[in-house]
This record gives C-alpha cells, structure tokens and sequence, in this order.
C-alpha cells in the first residue's frame, strides 16, 4: 500500500509531465504508473486533441506486462480518467483491460459527456482514491474549465507586434513584422486548433489562405476550418475559399461567433485578426490563453495591436502572466521574443 507521501510526490510528477502538453479542446493532463515499493515506472501526458490521452500514453509505454504484475501497480493521474468514446476509447476502459491495481486521481472531471470514469473503475474491481488537489493542480486547467461552465470552446489569441506593440505601419502595411521563424511557430498553433477566426477587413485587405503550412510552404496534415466575422459583403474568389470548411459569420458580437463555433462543433478557436476582433475578445475576457510575438523593431505609427474602450486608469488594465503550466512560457524565435501568457486565475 502507497503511502500519502508517495501519491503526492506521484501527482508532482504527473503535474509536471502535463506541461508537455497544448492547451487546446482538451485539458493539460499527466499520468504516471508506479510498482509496489512506489518507484516510477513510466509517465505520459496528453499531446492534444487527436491524440492519445495521457492514461492511454502511459499504458503504451508500461508495454505488455502480466496481469498479475498490472495488479500491484498504481496510475496516478492529475485527472478522472474519462468515460466516453470521442477521437479516442475511454481511458477507464482501457485502465481495467490492462488490469491496472489501482488507480489515484487528483480533479474530478466535471464534464457530463466524459465523467464518471471513477465510478466504472470500481465497478471493475480496480481500487480507486481521489486527492485533495492542491492549488497547482486547481491552476493547471483553471481556463479550460471556464471554458466548459460557459458551454463554449476554448479561445487562443495571437498578436504579432513591434515593440511598440503596433501591427502595421501608418500605410497598412505589415508584412512582415515578425521573423520567419515566429510565422512557422505560428502555423504549428494553426494545425492544433479546430477554426481560425478574422474579420472582414482582414480577409479584404490581405486575402490571406489561413492554412497551416510548414516553413517550405507545404500544408500540415491537420488543417483548421476558417470563420471571417463581420457584416461586410465579401468579394467572390477568396483565398481561403479554397475548401468547404469556411464560413462568414454576419455579426460584430463575439458572443455570438462563439456560439455559431459552438454549434459547429469546433472546442479550440484561434483569433488572428485584426486588432479589432482581438480586442473585443480580449475585452470580453474571453482570451483563454495568448501568443504573443513581438519583434525588435519600432514603428512609431500605425494601428495598436490591442485597443479596448472604458480603460481611465492603470486599475483599469487586464492582468496576465506568464503560462507557469507551459513548456514554451518564454521564448526566442530568431529575433523575435515570443511570450505564451493566460489571464490571472480568479479567486
């Protein structure tokens, strides 16, 4: 029998193996697999959406082994393996097919489509404990779970600024601030969400594709669907027209953008643009997480990246930090410096 010492130093680790995940549709989580003594065995973490999930990960790597000696080891995992089939099988399934003893959990998991993993467990015999989560584990997913309550997909904002924090120069012009490598950068978040959103002035001015592609110009395997809001009238023969997966949706209220992506299923959106849509996402506190890419140059002119009315005074201005949950917080990017914030966690 693990002593509560061990398990918590098990869920240490777990929290700290979910760090090498996205952030995404699907929640951060870690999972780690210990013997009889408590001895680390093996670890996985959930890449992201499409991926296997981290419980299914460990497995994989503790490889086929007897089930007596499944029998004596414990997986801890920082959530509730889930219960559902969606991209892939249900972790808690999977955990008593190998036969696993034991099974310690951090957080429940409080979506109804994917929760009661717990409860299957122990009706297949499997020994299953909750822990108290400590604040780390309450913070790993604390957007992503406001992001549930509020029944709408997760929501990444990129900017791409001079130091001076503009995104065109007084001409319009803007291509390009940032470096090649951020734009590669770029493309990798491209590929991992469900729709990229911009506006109509964006889509007008600059017909971009909105593809994800690597740095020779060749498109990802996974390719976003694309949502251009705002009730101006689009011209025909568009770049990103260049499949079905697109969409103008005739509204200049966020809210209502997110329920249409709601409703076509999309759980992780990306807002590229421009700095109006950015802003009216940023000022409606519904940026869960934001990319950053500012290059070493000043513009002195021309739009800012952020603008966002009823600002007076300092108390005024939204806080974030640093994504501490992230293993890609704080970064260079050729000549660029690209920052991977998320909004302070409310009391």
């Amino acid at each position: 029998m693990l002593t509560e010492q061990q398990l918590s130093a098990a869920l240490d680790t777990a929290l700290e193996t979910a760090r090498r995940g996205h952030r995404g549709a699907n929640p951060l989580v870690g999972a780690c697999v210990l013997d009889a003594s408590g001895s680390l065995i093996t670890t996985g973490f959930h890449a992201g959406a499409g991926n296997p999930h981290a419980e299914i990960e460990a497995l994989r790597r503790l490889g086929r082994i007897s089930r007596q000696r499944a029998s004596e080891l414990t997986m801890v995992v920082t959530l509730e393996p889930c219960n559902h089939t969606g991209r892939t099988g249900p972790c808690s399934h999977a955990i008593a097919q190998a036969g696993i003893g034991r099974v310690h959990y951090a957080m429940a998991d409080p979506t109804a489509a994917a929760s009661g993993g717990a409860d299957y467990l122990r009706q297949a015999g499997v020994e299953v404990s909750q822990a108290q989560a400590g604040t780390a584990l309450q913070e790993l997913n604390h957007r992503w779970l406001r992001a549930k309550k509020q029944s709408r997909p997760f929501i990444t904002v990129k900017t791409a600024q001079s130091l001076d924090g503009r995104v065109n120069a007084p001409d319009g012009s803007s291509q390009w601030i940032t470096s090649a490598e951020s734009r590669v950068h770029a493309h990798g978040l491209r590929s991992r969400v469900d729709a990229i959103v911009v506006g109509t002035n964006t889509v007008v001015h600059d017909n971009p594709r909105l593809n994800a592609r690597t740095k020779d110009g060749a498109a990802l395997p996974k390719q976003p669907h694309r949502l251009v809001m705002g009730l101006r009238e689009l011209p025909t023969g568009l770049a990103l027209e260049f499949d079905e997966h697109f969409e103008q949706v005739r509204t200049r209220d966020v809210h209502e953008l997110v329920r249409r992506a709601a409703e076509l299923g999309y759980g992780h959106l990306l807002i590229e643009g421009g700095s109006t849509i950015a802003s009216a996402f940023i000022s409606a506190d519904l940026a869960d997480e934001i990319y950053c890419y500012q290059a070493p140059l000043i513009i002195g002119a021309g739009d800012s990246s952020v603008n966002i009315a009823g600002t007076q005074t300092l108390g005024d201005a939204r806080q974030y930090r640093l994504d501490a949950y992230s293993t890609e917080t704080l970064g260079r990017l050729g000549p660029d410096v690209m920052m991977h914030l998320e909004p302070l966690p409310q009391p």
